[in-house]
């Protein structure tokens, strides 16, 4: 037990100081694995990287397609172009709301969130400028629209973590669709009213919008395909998905090939946008398979039986010792996914048997997995919080207090209202 949480520490700790988790989690796993009583060498060679791998063959076609997806969308103006649509109906003085909404509607409709935050930034620093809203508000803003409800809670959603608990708990991309939706409700609502309640008290102490250091007026542009062109390959990957049941990757292919035909004109820049879609997605499975590799190694090791009894011995609904699991590994690892994959890869057999013999819905522990990956994940050491920050050119002392209250406090507030509604019993 002490070597797992020592090993948790060293992955927390020099994950927080922007160490690459490439290589810190299997300095974490060794760690594990010495204090565990394994060889260095077998639980490395054999042990670490079984779990990097098996989560790399199951996940890289969905990882990849994702990114070339949401790359093609992004080089293609498409992406601007439904976010340029939407703050056009919600209206300029509406800014925080016409931001939230495009961040919402790209990720929902299987756009990467990273490039989300390319895509959106640009249309954000011209509302927020038209609408005298201080920049120190645009990293929470657009965290709320692309790493809260769209990644985690809406029913549907083909965001990766919302589809790894599928293969644990034998459900589909809808699962619990009521909790789901009040969740998303409880992050969406009340995340914009904070939002708000922050841009008045800003305003009030006479803080409001500065042009960045550099003073360059980055043009959102009208050159881009139309609105009802850009909204149709999102719709494609959200109804194969959901209403035909196709598999992800189907579901991604038919929106990629649906893009390409209607950009068909701009067919000299698809390789590279591919490419950098593809060489994108490496980066970001490596990322979560090593992480799921350290928890093999944990798993392996005695210790991680106790662990797994004091986490099972966790008083009241399972729900709730799900919850705790995959927090605290997201918070750890920095990582939703990866956090979700360590916690489901060691203890997803045992909450599904649980489910089985206790007559609760599996539905309610795969939107439980899925909801808690989108709590402590967005600590200060997350790779989209330091992309967001980098993008928008604000610092953690800038910015962070709004991205935790929107992208931690409130999502767990929703975790916790979803375990009460399938307590009762509605899922």
């Amino acid at each position: 037990m002490f070597g797992i949480i020592l090993g948790l520490i060293v992955l927390m700790g020099l994950a927080y100081l922007g160490w690459s988790i490439i290589w810190i989690a299997p300095i974490a796993a060794g760690v594990v694995a010495l204090t565990g009583g394994l060889d260095l060498l077998d639980a490395y060679t054999n042990t670490y990287m079984s779990g990097f791998v098996n989560f790399a063959k199951n996940w890289f076609p969905v990882f990849m397609l994702g990114a070339i997806f949401g790359k093609l969308m992004e080089d293609t103006g498409m992406a601007k172009s439904v976010a340029v649509a939407l703050t056009k109906v919600i209206g300029t003085k509406r800014a925080i709301l016409g931001v939230l909404v495009s961040c919402a509607v790209l990720t929902y409709g299987g756009v990467s969130l990273f490039v989300v935050v390319f895509a959106v930034y640009p249309l954000a620093l011209t509302l927020f400028r038209e609408a005298n809203i201080s920049r120190r508000l645009i990293p929470g803003t657009v965290a709320l629209g692309a790493f809260t409800f769209t990644m985690t809670a809406v029913p549907g959603t083909p965001q990766i973590q919302n589809l790894i608990p599928t293969e644990h708990f034998q459900t589909n991309a809808m699962a619990a669709p009521v909790m789901g939706i009040v969740a998303a409700a409880i992050m969406a609502v009340g995340g914009y009213f904070y939002l708000r309640w922050r841009e008045k008290q800003m305003t009030a102490s006479g803080e409001t919008y500065t042009e960045p250091k550099d003073n360059k007026i980055i043009d959102v542009g009208e050159d881009t395909p139309h609105f009802i062109l850009s909204i149709l390959p999102l719709l494609t990957v959200l109804l194969t998905l959901n209403l035909l049941n196709w598999h992800i990757v189907v579901a991604l292919l038919s929106g990629i090939i649906l893009l390409m035909i209607l950009n068909i004109t701009k067919f000299k820049g698809f390789v590279k946008a591919i490419n950098g879609g593809a060489i994108g997605s490496v980066t970001a499975i490596i990322n979560t398979s090593a992480a799921v590799g350290f928890g093999t190694v944990v798993q392996a090791v005695p210790g991680f039986n106790r662990l797994t009894e004091l986490l099972m011995g966790i008083k009241g609904n399972p729900l709730i010792s799900e919850a705790v699991a995959v927090n605290l590994l997201a918070g750890a690892t920095g990582s939703a996914s990866g956090g979700m994959g360590i916690a489901l890869e060691a203890l997803g057999s045992k909450y599904y048997e649980i489910a089985l013999n206790t007559g609760i819905d599996p539905e309610a522990f795969h939107r439980v997995a899925s909801l808690s990956s989108g709590g402590l994940d967005t600590l200060p050491h997350n790779g989209a919080v330091l992309t967001l920050l980098t993008i928008t050119g604000m610092t953690h002392k800038d910015s962070y207090k709004d991205i935790f209250v929107v992208g931690v406090l409130i999502p767990i507030i929703a975790t916790v209202a979803a375990i009460l509604l399938a307590s009762m019993g509605i899922y």
